[in-house]
């Protein structure tokens, strides 16, 4: 006959179970936020006292020829754009003499370039756009220009700031490194960089806006190793990879 255990003999031989471990809770992340308006002002003043006319680095000599040159520099310097087109604009400043060269001499003009081959087909293809739509006249207006093989949105808005003196801000991939930094304002994409800037920039900067913060971003405010030490807003910069 088995011998029943009593309810204490059961409970001493019953495996011990550990007691259920809190988890830790979970960090929130670090939400950052745009610098005050206030610090916007002071930081495009700056820029403005430092260099009160700042120009793109791309040569040209008139729209036509900037659009050219911008379309040029897709995935290349502007150093490198401007050693090839020398030569070629001195022969070429119109697109009615542009076409009239041919694809296969702008193609010889460029070849030093990135993508040189797609390139010389896209100027060749505005060129006859141009002259078939627009009687031969860069349009001045962004949909417009954006129907011309080779140009998007950030050529668009560097011809019109640069040849038609409009208030718009072409986002490359320094802008958009420095206003996500800083931050002036906060984006995934460049065209959410684009809009957040234009909301945020104080109407007198509106201007030379893009020019300012590509350059800061081009010789200051590098990828890798900023230049914080030289930095003329640095004490306004809230991000998190400054270095003093």
């Amino acid at each position: 006959m088995a011998v029943l255990k009593s309810a204490a003999a059961r409970k001493k031989s019953a495996p011990a179970t550990k007691a259920p471990t809190a988890k830790p809770a979970a960090k929130k992340p670090r939400v950052r936020r745009v610098v005050s308006a206030a610090a916007i002002y002071e930081i495009f003043s700056r820029f403005q006292k430092a260099n009160p006319e700042p120009k793109g680095e791309l040569e040209y000599v008139n729209p036509f020829t900037l659009l050219v040159a911008v379309v040029l520099s897709a995935q290349a310097t502007d150093v490198g754009v401007n050693k090839a087109t020398r030569a070629l604009f001195a022969v070429a400043d119109t697109p009615e003499k542009m076409l009239a060269l041919g694809e296969d001499t702008v193609r010889d003009h460029i070849k030093t370039i990135g993508l040189f081959r797609a390139k010389a087909r896209n100027v060749i293809l505005l060129c006859e756009k141009l002259i078939r739509d627009h009687g031969g006249q860069v349009p001045q207006n962004r949909e417009a220009l954006e129907t011309l093989a080779g140009v998007g949105r950030k050529t668009a808005n560097v011809v019109l700031n640069m040849a038609f003196g409009q208030e718009t801000i072409a986002v490359d991939t320094h802008l958009f490194r420095v206003s996500n930094r800083i931050p002036l304002a906060i984006g995934k994409t460049p065209l959410a960089i684009e809009l957040g800037l234009e909301r945020v920039i104080p109407a007198p900067f509106r201007l030379h806006a893009h020019h300012w913060l590509i350059l800061h971003g081009r010789y200051i405010c590098k990828a890798r190793k900023p230049a914080c030490e030289r930095c003329i807003i640095a004490d306004l910069c809230t991000s998190l990879e400054k270095t003093i």
